[in-house]
């Protein structure tokens, strides 16, 4: 007769799961609670205990941690001495584990948890008996999650189970115990930047391809999610997400996150197209679709208040990918969900990210860094010129510095009165980038009153120069060049507001 050894924590679907197993022949070995569950269903189970000859002690911290139980999994049937010495000792084998793991990651996110408490469910034996299992699966069927008891019982009522399928349920172990572990090393880890990095993601789902056609793709959410994510949201209507749908979006909710104000911005590869702000939240978009209304074909829009009829009627005008707010009207979704394949999402919205490592690979390795989430406070701004910026200057410098972090380096963003008039992405030299986003703003309406923000500070003085002569009456920049005596001295010399701040937003 085989043996299978059931302990598991998730106890959806064991009872029929282990009833089939007994009418297939299995002797049933259990413990603690899985054996109380499978008794009191009246299905004939052996506790542990009579496997070991030794009670489960410790408050059931030991009980399948013993020669009896590994023994059992590990030996190898091909080899006879293994199997000698089972008989030796009179140890039946294993032919098949099922445990699930004690609920870490469910005990750590609940709001008031201590220490011990997580500590506590931390699970030894599941782990030490699957990963046994695991490394003997070409005899021992291991089995960490309920959703694979049916397939089990189909290959095991086939009178074989293939090499294959015990190789991938192996596999699934290990991918398993590993997140497990990962996500206890971090829960306990004091170091930002530990000498090994484990990061623990589950699978969100599969995309149709990556980057492009040619290239596969899938999704994955932190093993502890953030509710501010894309991969959170509701998607209330349209086709499933793809990969650029997926990073351009992270990006809009990203910027807008930066505006309590009544904000609406639209993104294209990742960048802003327009952000606009306003008394209402149809304003607000105007203004987003105004400052660029050619790039915004087939973006992302997202809106940080509920989107209204008119609003909506405005947007369904125009080829959109996605749009996200914290919710819609029942008339403003009947208008936008007359477009098939428009994905529309909704999102609780905030404005505290919180602070995390962000991981970007290259070729053998991975980066890894904190989120830029320093706060531009205007109060902690430095002039450096001797014009001084109005306070209207100076809001629009906040609003623009805001904005500008969200741009590809070398990153150049004209704005005026909460919105973009012009932006410059991406460009190898700064110059060009200014050039680029001033000749987007001169034809905008407000130009006259509009300020320029930088990313980085200027290597040189051309771009104030280019900036004052072409309009622009204040600047707003981080600062810290070899040469910001030569940018002071031109802003000088033409009349410009320089104002420093300190902070720098570099954005590869």
């Amino acid at each position: 007769m085989s043996r299978a050894l059931l302990s598991v924590s998730d106890k959806s679907g064991l009872v029929p799961f282990a009833q089939k197993l007994v009418e297939l022949g299995y002797e049933l070995v259990s413990t603690g609670g899985t054996y109380r569950t499978l008794a009191e269903a009246k299905i004939p189970v052996i506790p542990i205990d009579e496997v070991t000859n030794f009670p489960e002690m410790l408050d059931g911290r030991v009980k399948t941690l013993h020669p009896r139980v590994h023994a059992g999994i590990l030996a190898r049937r091909d080899l006879p001495e293994h199997m000698e010495k089972l008989a030796e000792f009179d140890i039946k084998p294993i032919d098949l584990v099922v445990v699930n793991l004690y609920p870490f990651k469910e005990m750590i996110q609940k709001p008031a948890v201590t220490q011990e408490q997580a500590i506590e469910n931390i699970d030894i034996g599941g782990p030490s008996m699957l990963r046994s299992a695991a490394k003997n699966f070409t005899a021992v069927l291991p089995i960490i999650d309920p959703k694979d008891y049916e397939i089990v019982i189909e290959k095991i009522s086939q009178g074989t189970v293939d090499q294959n399928f015990r190789q991938q349920l192996a596999a699934k172990v290990f991918q398993h115990t590993a997140a497990y572990d990962a996500l206890i090393a971090n829960y306990l880890t004091d170091s930002e930047f530990p000498a090994s990095l484990t990061l623990p993601y589950d699978k969100f789902g599969d995309l149709r391809y990556g980057e492009n056609a040619q290239q596969q793709a899938a999704a994955y959410t932190d093993a502890l999610p953030e509710n501010y994510s894309i991969l959170q949201a509701d998607i209330l209507h349209g086709k499933q997400l793809s990969y650029n749908n997926i990073r351009d979006a992270d990006a809009a909710l990203r910027i807008i996150a930066e505006y309590p104000e009544t904000t609406v911005v639209t993104v294209k590869h990742m960048n802003p197209a327009g952000i606009g702000q306003g008394q209402t939240i149809e304003e607000a978009w105007d203004k987003a679709f105004a400052a660029d209304d050619v790039s915004i074909f087939g973006g992302i829009v997202a809106l940080n208040r509920e989107v209204d009829a008119q609003t909506a009627a405005k947007m369904h005008s125009i080829f959109l990918e996605i749009i996200i707010a914290p919710s819609f009207t029942p008339e403003a979704y009947e208008i936008l969900a007359a477009k098939k394949n428009l994905r529309l999402l909704t999102l609780p919205f905030t404005n505290q990210i919180p602070q995390e490592l962000e991981v970007t690979s290259v070729l053998g390795g991975v980066l890894v860094q904190e989120r830029d989430l320093v706060a531009e406070l205007s109060e902690n701004w430095q002039v450096v010129s001797k014009v001084q910026p109005t306070s209207e200057q100076l809001a629009s410098m906040l609003f623009a510095q805001k904005a500008v972090k969200h741009v590809k380096s070398n990153a150049i963003l004209v704005a005026q009165n909460g919105q973009t008039l012009g932006i410059g992405a991406g460009q190898p030299n700064r110059i060009d980038s200014v050039v680029y986003a001033i000749n987007k703003a001169q034809a905008k309406a407000g130009f006259e009153n509009a300020v320029l923000a930088s990313d980085a500070f200027f290597p040189m003085a051309d771009s104030v120069e280019y900036a004052a002569q072409h309009g622009i009456q204040a600047i707003v920049e981080p600062g810290g060049s070899i040469k910001d005596q030569d940018s002071i001295d031109k802003a000088n010399e033409l009349g410009v507001a320089l104002v420093f701040t300190g902070n720098r937003h570099f954005k590869h």
